[in-house]
């Protein structure tokens, strides 16, 4: 398959597993000194959280989780140099970050403290825990939007559509009340839905995040922003990116808007995207693919996705 047809996909919050990154830092330097950067900059001990505790809680901490899937997101991607010529990149959220230092947008040091104060302001917004978010399984979009706009109109409360993940998977995400509420209701509206509490610190991807997105866009302007080596398809709203200073304005409307990646990777299909390959812990994305396509027509065959998770996959990927 030829790789001018390959997109690199990156996960977020979610994806972390216990001992990630910890083999290919283990043997590679410049690795470590990545994971030693990011403890710095974030003031936070990452390897300890991530390799010795085996604590979830304290694993799907945000603060925790911003910096260390960031590092091993990029360490991989670093590692694999020279193996993939990407025709594309995308990120799921927090994964956003790592898309833009794959594609020399930002250099490593900039995403390092980008992400590190995201995460700490992510998990400080909302100190009373109004906020929440829920995923929304076997549904359809216009079922999720019907209820949600339901609930918002009847309680006068914050609920939205947060992340379209795939055509039968979705987050809301807002008021606590109304995001029980609406989750509540959906099964009416789909009787086989399955409704996921996420153990998240806020309504991300809403305005409830404005005040961070503020304190957040103040250093986001700060760094030194670059022209994408390759096309971001951004999750605003899916569409590909390349140039600095519309990556820039994107990236300051991240955090208060949805996910929209169900269309970040019909766009990618639509434009001749072949070959999904997903550099972070636990597979997330690359399980995304297929219900997408699925949806956009496309038959088992047409495409290909690769996880690479760690040292081992690295070393058996040849490109």
């Amino acid at each position: 398959m030829s790789v001018d047809k390959t997109a690199i996909l990156f996960p977020g919050q979610g994806a972390q597993a216990f001992g990630m990154g910890r083999a290919l830092a283990e043997s590679d330097s410049d690795i470590m000194d990545l994971w030693k950067k990011a403890e710095k900059i974030s003031s936070l001990p990452l390897r300890e959280i991530y390799w010795e505790s085996d604590d979830n809680n304290l694993m799907a901490e945000t603060r925790n989780l911003q910096p260390a899937i960031t590092v091993v997101n990029t360490s991989l991607w670093l590692t694999s140099a020279g193996k993939v010529t990407p025709a594309a990149a995308a990120g799921h959220s927090l994964g956003e970050f790592s898309a833009l230092a794959a594609a020399k947008v930002l250099d490593i040091d900039s995403v390092l403290e980008l992400v590190s104060l995201r995460g700490r302001l992510m998990s400080e917004v909302d100190p009373d825990h109004l906020g929440t978010m829920c995923a929304l399984i076997r549904v359809t979009q216009e079922q999720v939007e019907a209820v949600v706009k339901e609930i918002a109109e009847q309680s006068g409360k914050l609920v939205r559509l947060a992340n379209k993940n795939t055509p039968v998977q979705f987050v809301i995400s807002g008021h606590r009340d109304a995001v029980l509420e609406a989750a509540e209701k959906i099964k009416d509206a789909a009787p086989r839905s399955k409704a996921v509490p996420l153990a998240v610190s806020g309504a991300f991807h809403t305005p409830m995040m404005a005040e961070a997105a503020a304190e957040f866009t103040r250093l986001l302007d700060s760094k030194d922003w670059h022209d994408a080596a390759f096309p971001i398809y951004c999750n605003v709203n899916g569409a590909p990116l390349t140039a600095a200073e519309e990556l820039r304005s994107v990236m300051r409307r991240q955090m208060t808007s949805s996910v929209c990646w169900i269309e970040t990777v019909a766009n990618q299909w639509r434009d001749g995207v072949r070959r999904w390959i997903e550099f972070g812990p636990q597979g997330v994305l690359t399980r995304m693919v297929r219900p997408i396509l699925t949806g956009e027509g496309a038959a088992d065959g047409s495409y290909a996705t690769v996880h690479i998770p760690n040292k081992e996959a690295l070393e058996a990927f040849e490109g």
